[in-house]
């Protein structure tokens, strides 16, 4: 709970009446590799704070064929946020690539305090702010950057998530094959 309280703090301090609210909502749960935090044709009602291990979000084409959106590792919010938003059904699937630990709420339990509580109503407008953020970021990125400036960005982003998680995660996420990924970390060897 102190890494959820260390982030949160970086956003808006909150005083022990709006910490007990908050904290009262999040219960830690253990999760096994390869488990589903979300899947599409559901309903999401939870989000979660990585405590520990690395979930992806991805989509699933009519073909079966998956697409990485993005990846979660500790110290990050993880939902299905266009779900939990607008009570529609998920589209999106997140799933856990490592065991993970990760503290849960119901995100009806949190906004039900946004009136109450106005510290914590900011604290969700910040984390959209740095959702959008980064998801114009990576789109700008997709198109606009060669395969190899996005492999430079996504080793800096994500320092050791290459020795956790298998190549054709990374080549989804970076919008190429896996053989493309080969080539470009064999050249990045050779300089």
């Amino acid at each position: 709970m102190e890494e959820l309280k260390a982030v949160i703090q970086q956003l808006v301090p909150l005083n022990a009446v709006e910490w007990q609210a908050l904290t009262a909502l999040f219960r830690l749960e253990q999760w096994k590799k390869n488990s589903y935090f979300a899947q599409e044709g559901r309903y999401a009602r939870r989000f979660a704070f990585v405590q520990s291990g690395t979930l992806r979000a991805f989509y699933r084409n009519a073909k079966g064929e998956e697409y990485n959106k993005t990846f979660f590792t500790s110290r990050h919010f993880v939902g299905a946020f266009s779900s939990l938003i607008s009570k529609d059904i998920n589209l999106i699937n997140i799933q856990c690539l490592t065991p993970c630990e990760l503290f849960v709420a119901e995100y009806r339990s949190f906004t039900n305090l946004f009136e109450q509580y106005p510290n914590i109503e900011r604290i969700a407008r910040l984390l959209a702010e740095q959702f959008f953020i980064r998801k114009e970021k990576r789109e700008i990125e997709l198109v606009m950057l060669e395969a190899k400036e996005r492999y430079a960005i996504f080793q800096e982003e994500h320092p050791y998530l290459e020795q956790q998680i298998p190549q054709y995660h990374i080549a989804s996420y970076l919008g190429i094959s896996a053989t493309q990924l080969s080539r470009i970390r064999g050249e990045r060897k050779l300089k």
